[in-house]
């Protein structure tokens, strides 16, 4: 009886056994079974935001011992900020670099693009769990400040309704009446209007001024009249007192827009320059999550390979 060949098991192809059918299958299928542990990649996402929390706690304590209140040798405030910014970037990229390690050795994977999917699935993860406890502590910080800032605003308008009845129980309505109807049915004339009387017309034109921006000739003769008779001056002063105090007002309106325009400038600047270091930062955490995850993968070891003779 004549030997068949050898068959090796581990050769690639269909099965060569004589008279067996060869079966072609398209590339994909039956499909591979799933290889993500999540048990893995929660694990490392704890591990990497732990190792971060505690690095730091751990420069936060390291900073506090650099003030010397005493002998006023304290850094400067700039220094404080460059030093705890680069001490949280590289505690961040120390958790997430342990984090990847961990998920990837938990995972017993020995594949290294399995592995660096499990790196980046603690990555994600342990920037979800960050963002949910900033996210919290903002929120209770503004619930915080809201409730102080409702209790002083609340005890200011009880103050002020005291206050306020106060006054009204001492005043008499009579007078008020009367004070407001001799106000309202005055003379026209400036000068034989009272003090108040020019102050509240005075006042009521200046509002329209800066509401229309401009005033018609009538209004703007009525108030020269109103501060020359008001300041005791002729009416050409009061005309050239009242265009200079325009032409100041104009000004700082003028200086108080370029202001408010180079704030939104430098803010929108700055918020530019934040997102790119957030950007730099989140970028930088994947890849150490990555290389740690790369580090933690198990090593592939080929024992032997049985070849077995079917006669």
């Amino acid at each position: 009886m004549q030997a068949r060949p050898p068959i090796d098991p581990y050769a690639a192809g269909a099965a060569t056994i004589p008279g067996a059918a060869a079966v072609a299958a398209p590339e994909g299928a039956p499909a591979l079974p799933p290889r993500v542990s999540w048990g893995a990649i929660i694990a490392g996402a704890l591990v990497a935001v732990a190792v971060g929390a505690m690095l730091n706690i751990l420069g936060l304590a390291v900073g506090a011992t650099a003030v010397e209140a005493v002998s006023r040798d304290t850094p400067s405030a700039s220094s404080f900020g460059i030093g705890a910014g680069i001490w949280l970037l590289v505690s961040n990229l120390v958790g997430l670099a342990a984090g990847g390690y961990a998920a990837a050795r938990l995972s017993g994977t020995s594949d290294g693009t399995d592995a660096t999917l499990h790196g980046l699935g603690v990555w994600a993860t342990a920037f979800l769990i960050s963002a949910a406890l900033l996210g919290n502590v903002v929120a209770g910080t503004a619930s915080t400040a809201f409730g102080a800032v409702s209790n002083v605003v609340g005890g200011a308008a009880r103050g002020a309704g005291s206050a306020v009845s106060a006054v009204a129980d001492q005043a008499n309505p009579q007078a008020l009446i009367d004070r407001a109807r001799l106000a309202l049915t005055g003379p026209s004339d400036p000068a034989r209007m009272s003090t108040e009387q020019r102050a509240a017309e005075i006042t009521g034109l200046i509002g329209r001024r800066v509401t229309n921006g401009s005033l018609s000739d009538a209004e703007r003769q009525r108030l020269n009249a109103l501060v020359a008779a008001e300041a005791g001056i002729p009416e050409q002063e009061a005309a050239q007192r009242v265009r200079s105090y325009e032409a100041e007002a104009q000004r700082l309106a003028q200086e108080a827009e370029e202001r408010a325009r180079r704030a939104a400038d430098a803010a929108a600047s700055g918020t530019a320059a934040a997102a790119f270091w957030v950007f730099a930062a989140l970028l930088l955490g994947a890849i150490a999550a990555i290389i740690g995850a790369r580090s933690g993968m198990r090593n592939l070891l080929v024992v032997g390979a049985a070849r077995r003779r079917v006669a």
